[in-house]
């Protein structure tokens, strides 16, 4: 799912300054705009005092950090405020193909990496990459930590020592009696927020974040927003662009969240489910191909059964007394996410029904001291996706929504309903989803990509997001399913990228690319390469 522009952004604050100051009488709905008015006005005249990055975070001495004041109520701008922690890399402005041209400087390209609950302090570091080059020349690389995460207000629903409780199990089919402990577990956390966040946890949601981007803009003294959203990042990218229009300069949708308020959130987790169902087709197919490496069937059906196998086992007999098959299936899911963890998983699964359980163990267990980043990103997830929206409350329509579903999709079904189960118990008010949507010249010019088998956020979801932005570009990689297109290894994509931020050029209504390609095999004595977060 992140300096000075000049005259324009002066003359915005003093329009916006104006705003804020509407007659007392307005009415309530009026509230949010003014409050965010306000913010603004003061984020133009504070800016951000960029110094050293704190040592925790691990970033380069070429990266800057610093924090933005947002308040935690829009409805009452002077009240309480946080502070979101912002890091960035100034724009190089040198050419990389020629150091002796200069670049001109196009301002600051913020990203949000999804989750929600993601951090995108780390952002910057893309400028380091040889095909990011250009890119940073033209542009600040700015990351940030959105509300509750982080350092930035950081929100927590449970102790983070007792997060992780693994070795644990998630049978696909699972009893009445697993379902009744889970419904508990989902309750008892639901209560663990409302009683350690208080009235607070209400105002942690994407009508907020969207808020905060337009704060952050102002800070950063931009007068029209530059932005690269994720994931989850792209539905916070749609809520802006409907809220603040006239703010948006350009913003590329990468991997696309379906707004449509139906959607928000129990559906669109119910098709996530299915699509995921999907992708591990996809996986098991691939190590079929390659079961001259792998040794694991050369069917579909034959690699399921010795993952069926490997299950079982670690049911009875955890592997090295951390892994059992709720941990199995966690690693197994990020290779749904991405592709290029497909032959670490494959090789993990083969040594393991060799009897060297180390590969597996080393992919899938919980490791403790991420335990407090963890549990600190799924307690912004859950915050954000129960708050955003209305959600059933009563266990028996989650029960025979996902029954039904995991009769034809079980690899996911029931875990991503025990991820999404407190919102049925949320005890904060819910709201109702923004009706996201552009009319013709409302917007400049946006970029959608998406992959067609995307699993995270389903295809469909790229779709409807550009039906409902008049001017959009989508840019589809076909045949592919890696969730996140920006920084992976299609050059067709990434050409339409920098054509876009570079020369604002979009590709007419539609385009295509041909899928990137698949991975290889990799052999045993290969354990090289850490895994990405799945978001």
């Amino acid at each position: 799912m992140r300096t000075a522009a000049a005259v324009h952004v002066v003359a915005g604050s003093l329009l916006l300054t104006t705003l804020a100051a509407a007659p007392a009488g307005a009415g309530p709905a009026d509230a949010e705009p003014r409050g965010t008015a306000t913010a603004v006005a003061r984020a133009v005249a504070e800016g951000i005092d960029f110094g050293a990055c704190p040592a925790e975070q691990g970033l380069p001495g070429t990266v800057r950090c610093g924090t933005v004041r947002v308040p935690l109520d829009y409805a009452r701008p002077n009240g309480r405020q946080i502070e979101l922690t912002v890091s960035r890399a100034p724009a190089t402005g040198k050419d990389p193909g020629n150091s002796k041209r200069k670049v001109r400087r196009q301002g600051s390209l913020v990203h949000n990496p999804g989750g929600p609950g993601a951090t995108g302090m780390y952002f910057p570091m893309m400028g380091a990459l040889p095909e990011w080059k250009r890119l940073a020349a033209a542009y600040d690389l700015v990351g940030y930590a959105p509300r509750g995460v982080g350092r930035s207000a950081p929100l927590s629903c449970t102790d983070p020592g007792t997060f992780f409780k693994g070795p644990s199990k998630a049978p696909v089919h699972p009893t009445a009696a697993h379902k009744r402990e889970r419904v508990a577990r989902a309750k008892a956390y639901a209560r663990g927020c409302a009683e350690r966040n208080g009235d607070s946890l209400r105002y942690y949601n994407s009508l907020n974040n969207a808020r905060d981007l337009d704060v952050l803009r102002a800070a950063l003294g931009e007068n029209r927003l530059t932005f690269l959203g994720s994931s989850y990042g792209t539905y916070l990218g749609a809520l802006y662009a409907t809220l603040f229009p006239s703010h948006v300069r350009r913003m590329v949708f990468d991997s696309a969240v379906n707004p449509d308020p139906e959607q928000i959130w129990y559906r669109n987790n119910l098709d996530q489910s299915a699509a995921f169902e999907d992708r591990w087709a996809d996986f098991r197919a691939w190590a079929a191909r390659h079961d001259d490496v792998y040794g694991l069937g050369d069917t579909a059906r034959e690699v399921q059964d010795g993952y069926d196998e490997v299950r079982a086992r670690l049911a009875k007999e955890p592997a090295g007394g951390k892994v059992g098959p709720e941990q199995l299936q966690a690693a197994f899911l990020k290779a749904g996410y991405y592709d290029d963890h497909w032959p670490h998983r494959a090789q993990a699964l083969s040594a393991y029904l060799k009897g060297d359980p180390a590969p597996l163990v080393e992919q899938a267990q919980e490791y403790p001291e991420a335990a407090a980043e963890a549990e600190n990103a799924r307690a912004v997830y859950l915050a954000v996706e129960c708050n955003d929206a209305p959600w059933p409350t009563d266990w028996a329509v989650w029960d025979r929504d996902n029954t039904r579903l995991a009769r034809r999709a079980p690899f996911e079904t029931w875990g991503n309903v025990w991820t999404n189960l407190p919102c049925a118990y949320w005890r904060a008010p819910r709201q109702r989803p923004l009706d996201v949507r552009a009319g013709g010249g409302e917007l400049p010019p946006t970029l959608i990509l998406a992959a067609e088998r995307d699993a995270a956020t389903p295809y469909d979801g790229a779709l409807e997001l550009h039906r409902r932005l008049a001017g959009s570009a989508l840019v589809t990689e076909r045949d592919a399913g890696s969730h996140g297109l920006v920084g992976g290894a299609n050059t067709c994509v990434h050409g339409h990228l920098e054509a876009y931020l570079l020369d604002g050029r979009v590709p007419g209504r539609r385009a295509s690319c041909a899928p990137h390609p698949e991975p290889g095999p990799r052999p045993a004595s290969d354990r090289a390469g850490k895994d990405r977060p799945a978001v």
